[in-house]
């Protein structure tokens, strides 16, 4: 029987795609839903493009209900993925799904993580420091941002030239690389 997994994303969902594409034909695992905090986040119309179901929650559903839990264990989801998810997973949620709920962040923890450490902050802070590599962490989730078990690091050189832009393009190659096939190797496990 095929693992079934639900990505949280709160915007255009790029990581979501690539698992979506990863797994479509599959015989191991299925992305079964997307969930979203956000209902403009781009993610659910990837996910409509893949016919997946979408959820979407405000925050207080989110906690201050069991509402996300139940219908993920109604769906019998095996794995959560959060890509791009901006909200601290609440305790009824990792209480759930314990060990079974995995991050990507945009640089190499412990460096660059935390509350507000997100996206174009966490690059920004790189090239403010002068950082000589960079690069990406996928970790299990728990109850602080980014401090989860790290699971599989991927790291590039910084260029004295590199921009914004081009670290961010950097950090996504390796993100939309290695992000499916680290899910691929946890399902095996499961």
């Amino acid at each position: 029987m095929k693992k079934r997994i639900a990505i949280f994303a709160s915007g255009s969902g790029s990581n979501a795609q690539k698992i979506m594409e990863h797994f479509k034909y599959s015989d191991e695992a299925e992305v079964a839903l997307i969930l979203s905090n956000n209902p403009d986040a781009y993610v659910i119309q990837r996910a409509d493009n893949f016919e997946i179901p979408a959820h979407i929650f405000d925050r207080e559903e989110f906690y201050n209900t069991d509402n996300v839990v139940n219908i993920l264990k109604n769906l019998n989801i095996d794995l959560i993925v959060l890509a791009g998810f901006l909200w601290l997973v609440p305790n009824n949620l990792l209480k759930a799904f314990p060990n079974q709920i995995i991050n990507i962040h945009p640089a190499l923890l412990p460096k660059y993580g935390g509350k507000g450490m997100y996206g174009d902050h966490v690059h920004r802070a790189v090239l403010a420091n002068k950082e000589e590599e960079h690069g990406i962490t996928i970790h299990f989730a728990n109850e602080h941002f980014d401090e989860g078990e790290i699971i599989y690091q991927a790291r590039f050189k910084v260029d004295s030239n590199d921009t914004l832009d081009t670290i961010k393009f950097k950090g996504q190659q390796l993100e939309h690389q290695h992000f499916p096939k680290v899910i691929e190797n946890l399902i095996k496990k499961m």
